[in-house]
């Protein structure tokens, strides 16, 4: 079961080929595990940017994020882990979304552990235990300034993802607290959840290195929810290159990548407004929120070589019994020889 787990979690690091040569990666990564850490990549050679236009659509980029609350305010409770990864394929890169959607093709895999504070003992007044995989393929585009990402994901939720068996391996090989059975058996049951995303955004620059970045963005599906929010940059990382942004944190991570090196700031925040979420059940009695902010902050590191990413994010209460928020680490480390 655990070999089945890992297998579907990692989909999406299987080796690719680029124009610029063959790309493997190496990678650790654990959910919800006191010592998560970013996986590291290793490529043979860098991805030249931009692409050429080709006739075929090519492997453009791979980008991925590991968040933790381990890694962010030391606890290991509520959203408390997750890996994302994204590969991006299209006919060409000029630093901008193409004109139209479909052009550019980004498939995107998740895992992530939701957990309530006290793995060992049950607490109704706490949130139930989850575990969910997602799988999903999304476009990118622009025009006339304005950038669209549009997607559709399958969650898988529940003890068949068997997420709860690795969490729980992972624990014990670490000598740290492990979820009870009381706790697994009332967690999130079996249950699979087509979901659509949608974000819109527009990047204004104020000289050569800030930049403002507004976005609104809609869900249905695992949960259904409206957010506004903002991310500031501030540097010349990340400019002209592709972001997709990770669902749990709203960091940004970098899929496509350009050749600006030296450092980028990043700051920002937004507020959702959530109807309804399958981790939070109206009958079970958990009322959420009426408002559930974030605010994150992040530095991006570009060398010749290597490139690096470490992110913090505020994440506010979800429901009414949630005492307080966390904070949540994310990081990425990437290598290339």
């Amino acid at each position: 079961m655990l070999r089945t787990a890992a297998a579907t979690l990692m989909i999406a690091t299987l080796p690719i080929h680029s124009p610029a040569g063959a790309q493997s990666t190496v990678q650790s990564a654990a959910s919800g595990s006191p010592r998560a850490a970013a996986a590291v990549d290793t490529e043979a050679s860098d991805v030249p940017s931009p692409f050429a236009r080709t006739a075929r659509r090519q492997a453009l980029g791979y980008g991925r994020l590991t968040s933790n609350d381990v890694i962010g305010d030391g606890q290991d409770r509520w959203r408390t882990g997750s890996v994302t990864m994204s590969r991006a394929y299209g006919y060409e890169w000029n630093g901008v979304a193409p004109g139209r959607l479909f052009q550019l093709i980004e498939t995107r895999a998740q895992g992530q552990i939701i957990a309530p504070d006290n793995l060992r003992g049950v607490d109704p007044r706490d949130r139930p235990y989850a575990g969910a995989l997602s799988l999903g393929v999304h476009s990118h585009s622009s025009h006339r300034g304005l950038e669209l990402a549009l997607g559709a994901d399958l969650v898988v939720i529940g003890p068949q993802t068997h997420l709860d068996n690795l969490q729980r391996e992972l624990h014990q090989m670490l000598n740290k607290p492990a979820p009870s059975a009381a706790v697994l058996a009332q967690q999130i049951p079996d249950t699979i959840r087509p979901t659509a995303v949608a974000e819109i955004g527009r990047r204004y620059s104020f000289g050569d290195n800030v930049e403002l970045r507004p976005f609104a963005e809609a869900r249905a599906g695992d949960e259904t929810l409206f957010r506004v929010g903002a991310d500031f940059t501030f540097g010349q990382v990340t400019r002209g290159e592709l972001l997709s942004r990770e669902s749990i944190t709203g960091q940004r991570y970098r899929v496509i990548y350009g050749s600006a090196l030296g450092y980028s700031f990043t700051l920002g925040g937004d507020m959702a407004w959530v109807a309804d979420s399958v981790y939070l059940p109206e009958a079970r009695g958990y009322r959420l929120t009426d408002r559930r902010d974030r605010v994150r902050a992040g530095i991006h590191w570009q060398g010749r070589s290597a490139s690096a990413f470490y992110g913090l994010t505020y994440l506010g209460p979800e429901f009414t019994g949630q005492t307080e928020g966390q904070v949540a680490g994310s990081i990425r480390v990437k290598l290339r020889f």
